[in-house]
């Protein structure tokens, strides 16, 4: 997250009087705020400088809206969908390419704004008790440092989560053998979206498993959430 004394928000987003209206209000909130009515806009705008939240509409005249979010999903910052899709299928993708939340048009900005308050709060939340405690876990040939979001193993190569799979990652090496609710894996990531934790835990299956469709490394216990089981050491 950026460290200026207000958070910065850029907002990505073709129609110009909606663009304007979400940035008047979190303008009144006392946030920075940076307009961008196309992809290429925020591409450029997100090589000069991060931000800590990106409000992403998906149909932006240059681009898919996906493509972007997808962009961003390595990124230490916080992306919230939104657009005038509402079907399931496009809420659980960008759910999958990484972003943090998906409101459909049309909306109060209000209710936009108390949505980038309350990712702000789990972002720093996250900052402040994810890199001090844990530097590098090791398990099954792996290891992974939660700083960079980065897994290397010892003989496959080198690997990069994203900023949702690897908090719950983060959650399972740190309960190994102790079976872990679904609501205890979203935590502060929890979006009203029942397959959000199916969608990222199948992406992190394939990052870390011999075979995903068998995993050994995290077991489903139906009716009670997941475990991980094997040893795991810190660093």
């Amino acid at each position: 997250m950026s460290e200026t004394f207000k958070p910065l928000i850029y907002v990505i987003e073709d129609e110009q009087d909606l663009g304007e209206l979400i940035c008047s209000a979190l303008t009144s909130f006392r946030y920075d705020v940076k307009y961008c009515p196309s992809g290429e806009k925020a591409l450029e705008e997100l090589h000069k400088q991060q931000p800590d939240v990106c409000i992403v509409d998906l149909n932006l005249p240059d681009m898919d809206g996906m493509e972007l979010v997808k962009h961003m999903e390595s990124q230490d910052l916080g992306v919230i969908i939104v657009s005038g899709r509402d079907g399931l299928t496009d809420r659980v993708l960008g759910l999958e390419f990484g972003a943090d939340d998906y409101i459909t048009k049309p909306f109060e900005p209000r209710e936009l704004v108390a949505r980038v308050q309350s990712l702000l709060r789990r972002l720093k939340k996250k900052k402040q008790e994810s890199v001090t405690q844990f530097q590098t876990a090791r398990f099954a040939n792996w290891e992974f440092k939660p700083n960079s979001l980065s897994l290397k193993h010892s003989e496959h190569g080198d690997e990069t989560l994203s900023r949702a799979e690897g908090d719950m990652l983060l959650a399972l090496l740190k309960h190994p053998f102790q079976i872990l609710s679904r609501d205890q894996l979203l935590g502060d990531n929890c979006v009203p979206y029942d397959r959000s934790i199916d969608v990222r835990m199948s992406r992190l299956r394939k990052k870390i498993e011999i075979d995903p469709q068998h995993p050994e490394l995290i077991k489903t216990v139906y009716g009670a959430g997941y475990m991980f089981t094997t040893d795991v050491d810190w660093e």
